[in-house]
């Protein structure tokens, strides 16, 4: 029986070629909502370099190690391609080609297979074949740029905005959209997805702002990026953050209210006095800790919030309520989003250990080498009975899934 567990994607089966970043992300995303995903990872550790019990973005799936660089690897990955719905790979462009397991290979194999590919510059295009991390591609998308104060060097947003929001989220929508085209009677095709045009296309509204001279181009100086002091970061007595998010008037009325400065700081619609009303908030936040803002401004909408740690995060009352981290296997990590009325997402697995699951993959797949590499480990298959003697579904078809 396919593994589905719990989500709207219960059925589809997913194959994801081992890599780092946000190849796993995407493939973590998709057996969160309940997806067989099927990592075939590489002989010789985790890709990660880090203990792969640790390793969140491998939850819910399972794992096999395949030696992509020999025929019968290349052979076993097709044999899991023409039984799945989607395969992603995260390699240099040309390299999954070279490898015998390109889109030409496996949609020839299966033609309904939707080929995902997660590249940071793209599979065409002057540096497509070149080197590259996060920080390389948000930076020719003008998004890094806008981070930061304007008399520092741009801030580096961890890795979240390139690999995983530009990258990781733009492959699962094309996924799933070039999923729809193949279930309602269409063929596979590939999705070629590049955290550049991710990247970019995250920043639409900015530019459509910045086009109607409502944005100026550089840092520090909008609305949304620091530079208007009713939204951003001070720092409280005791080396905390809070964040201010007082954009609206009736908000700003609220939150100078709650700080204590009603009527001794300049109206918000001077920009000149934008300096003065900085200093002044800035000032203010320094009488107090962390802690004491947080309690003048809960549960009121002066939309101030403490800046939270990443081990802080999980105590907050707000999240601990909604259950948005949760502790699965001793890991306390972030709970599958978004969420569904009917068919909820679930942590069903811990992160898979490279290779461990291998018979369980050749016997639910029903892979044919696989099923001869592991043929002394498996268990014996019951006979059926008279009441389930039908035929076997044809791989590749929506009764195999």
């Amino acid at each position: 029986m396919t593994e589905s567990g719990n989500g709207p994607l219960g059925g589809v089966r997913v194959v994801e070629l081992a890599g780092i970043g946000p190849c796993p992300f995407a493939a973590m995303t998709l057996a969160d909502l309940g997806a067989d995903v099927v990592r075939v990872d590489r002989p010789g550790g985790a890709a990660l370099g880090i203990d792969p019990a640790y390793d969140l973005t491998n939850r819910n799936k399972r794992s096999v190690v395949i030696d992509l660089k020999t025929p019968q690897g290349a052979e076993r990955v097709l044999e899991l391609a023409e039984r799945a719905d989607i395969l992603i790979e995260g390699y240099r462009p040309g390299v999954a080609e070279r490898l015998g397991v390109g889109p030409d290979s496996c949609l020839a194999r299966n033609e309904r297979l939707v080929y995902g590919r997660m590249t940071g510059w793209g599979q065409q295009g002057p540096l497509a074949d070149t080197a590259g991390h996060d920080i390389s591609y948000i930076a020719i998308t003008g998004a890094l740029g806008m981070i930061g104060a304007p008399d520092a060097p741009p801030t580096v947003p961890a890795n979240l905005l390139g690999d995983y929001a530009g990258g990781s989220l733009y492959l699962v929508i094309g996924l799933l959209a070039a999923l729809r085209h193949a279930a309602a009677g269409g063929s596979g095709q590939v999705v070629d997805a590049a955290i550049v045009d991710g990247t970019a296309h995250l920043s639409s509204m900015i530019h459509g702002m910045l086009a109607a001279g409502g944005w100026q181009d550089r840092r520090g100086a909008n609305l949304l990026d620091g530079g208007a002091p009713f939204y951003g970061t001070y720092e409280t007595a005791d080396g905390g953050h809070m964040a201010v998010g007082a954009l609206e008037p009736q908000f700003y009325a609220e939150f100078i209210r709650l700080l204590g400065i009603e009527g001794q700081v300049p109206q918000r619609d001077d920009l000149a006095s934008w300096g003065a009303l900085r200093d002044a908030i800035a000032a203010r936040f320094q009488e107090r800790t962390r802690a004491e803002w947080t309690a003048v401004f809960e549960g009121t909408d002066a939309c101030v919030a403490p800046v939270l740690s990443l081990r802080e995060a999980p105590d907050h009352p707000h999240l601990a309520a909604r259950g948005t981290f949760l502790d699965h296997g001793g890991l306390t990590q972030p709970a599958p989003a978004p969420r569904f009325s009917r068919t909820p997402g679930a942590v069903r697995r811990p992160p898979a250990q490279p290779g461990a699951d291998t018979a369980e993959i050749a016997r639910d797949w029903a892979v044919p080498g696989l099923l001869d590499d592991v043929q002394d480990v498996l268990p014996p298959t019951p006979e059926p009975t008279a009441t389930d003697r039908s035929p076997a579904p044809r791989p590749g078809t929506p009764e195999a899934h």
